[in-house]
């Protein structure tokens, strides 16, 4: 299968497990937003949400990751520079809910 196939097979997927988590996500954001800070507490402490948001955290940052790098395919003539754009957005892609995830399991 070609390269290009699959990105668009992964972003296709990964948006279309993006728009369900999306929803749970704004749903629960607007119940928790005036609350007290021990109820968001414990809103991020529940398994299931931990779950849902680590889910939607690892997605999001893998849909725009694809998303972004084909903008520097079709952007970035200079094949070094884009294949180090391409490393520093995947990096990012990783580090960033990793981080996030590892600090809402403390909680």
């Amino acid at each position: 299968m070609i390269n290009a196939t699959k990105k668009w097979i992964f972003l296709k997927i990964s948006g279309a497990i993006l728009i369900p988590l999306m929803l749970w996500f704004i749903i629960n954001l607007s119940i928790i937003y005036d609350q007290e800070y021990s109820n968001v507490v414990i809103f991020f402490t529940n398994t299931k949400s931990k779950f849902l948001f680590s889910i939607f955290i690892i997605n999001a940052y893998f849909f725009s990751a694809l998303s972004i790098s084909e903008v520097f395919e079709d952007y970035i003539a200079n094949d070094k520079i884009k294949n180090v754009a391409n490393m520093l957005l995947y990096v990012s892609a990783v580090a960033i809910p990793v981080i996030t995830i590892i600090l809402i399991s403390w909680l």
